[in-house]
């Protein structure tokens, strides 16, 4: 059977992509991938032969080349995994699709020509029961043929009065031989191949007994898979939460460079200052004379001014007892107008009085 079917012979009735996946051959247990990526899986039917096919071919590599056969069962082990055992190929291939959908579709197609292979079976057997039946029949007749033959008179009668067709039931009887002989054929072929696919059965049966056993395994060691993942997921958590620590960690430190950044100017701001006060510095001990100089002068200022202020306060003493004698004069002075008053008024009086007597007079 040629990988790549002709086309004259055998058509694709159903195409798809999956990831390929062959049984290892040494535990039966751990899945091989057969295809590096998703690759073209077709149902190719065979009108000659009435065969259906699974056909895959990745570049130039043939990875699946089954043929279907009533006995296969296609099982789904997950939502998006299926497989199937193929005893002639000796192996248990399995696919991957990128969703359900397409699975069921896959599935769906073959238990259609898996019952399309079964009707076909049937049909064979059929026309081989008939053509055995047909061909027994016809052995158990020609004997009667030749004894009736045998009875009508001797072989130069038999040449004389029956040469025609004795020679047309020779040439049939020969026929229904190499019938027979090749129904007997047939028989053993069929044999054969039953006692074959018995023996598939068996391997089949084992190897879905390895793949019940291999499912368990993948599902403890799915379980495992998913608490590795969930302390996968707390870890990450943590991380994020790392993550977001470090993020506040580089805003703060982008924070802090730039009040490096800051300081720096002010540093260098500051170094200026400091050339400036070193430049300043350099006259400081002119600064520091004069300083002693107007210290000195300051000394004598204050001085001058304590004796000022001795001096004013002698004057302020002279002038609040300046004031009190004048508080005194003046109240003195009041006095004094007042008898002064008082007496210019007797005065007036008195020389009015004279006035009057000089007139009077």
């Amino acid at each position: 059977i040629s990988p790549v079917p002709p086309y004259s012979r055998e058509q694709p009735i159903f195409t798809t992509r999956a990831h390929v996946f062959q049984i290892d051959p040494s535990t039966k247990k751990n899945w091989v991938p057969a295809s590096k990526q998703a690759v073209t899986v077709s149902y190719f039917y065979d009108s000659t032969r009435n065969s259906y096919r699974i056909i895959s071919v990745d570049g130039a590599k043939v990875i699946i080349n089954s043929t279907i056969t009533p006995n296969m069962t296609f099982t789904k082990t997950s939502q998006k995994f299926g497989q199937w055992a193929d005893s002639r190929a000796n192996t248990v291939f399995g696919l991957g699709f990128p969703s359900e959908q397409q699975l069921t579709k896959f599935a769906e197609k073959f238990q259609e020509v898996k019952e399309a292979a079964k009707l076909a079976r049937d049909r064979s057997q059929e026309k081989i029961e008939t053509s055995s039946n047909h061909s027994q029949e016809s052995g158990r007749e020609t004997p009667s043929s030749t004894r009736a033959s045998s009875v009508n008179g001797t072989d130069d009668e038999k040449a004389s009065h029956g040469g025609p067709a004795e020679a047309h039931l020779k040439s049939e009887n020969d026929k229904l031989k190499i019938a027979l002989a090749q129904s007997s054929t047939n028989v053993k072929k069929w044999e054969t191949e039953l006692q074959t696919l018995r023996e598939s059965n068996a391997r089949l049966t084992t190897a879905l007994q390895e793949s019940a056993a291999s499912i368990e395994h993948w599902k403890k060691q799915f379980s495992a898979c998913k608490e590795e993942n969930d302390q996968l997921r707390g870890k990450i958590e943590e991380l994020e939460e790392q993550c977001n620590e470090v993020n506040k960690e580089k805003e703060r430190n982008a924070q802090l460079s730039r009040r490096l950044q800051e300081l720096e100017t002010e540093l260098q701001d500051k170094e200026l200052e400091l050339e400036e006060l070193r430049k300043q510095g350099e006259i400081i001990p002119q600064l520091m004379s004069e300083c002693e100089s107007a210290s000195q002068q300051l000394q004598a200022a204050e001085k001058k001014n304590k004796d000022l202020e001795e001096k004013v306060r002698t004057l302020r003493t002279e002038v609040e007892e300046s004031k009190h004698r004048q508080t005194n004069l003046k109240t003195e002075l009041k006095n004094f107008l007042d008898v002064l008053d008082g007496k210019i008024d007797e005065l007036q009086d008195f020389r009015q009085g004279l006035s009057k007597l000089g007139v009077d007079n």
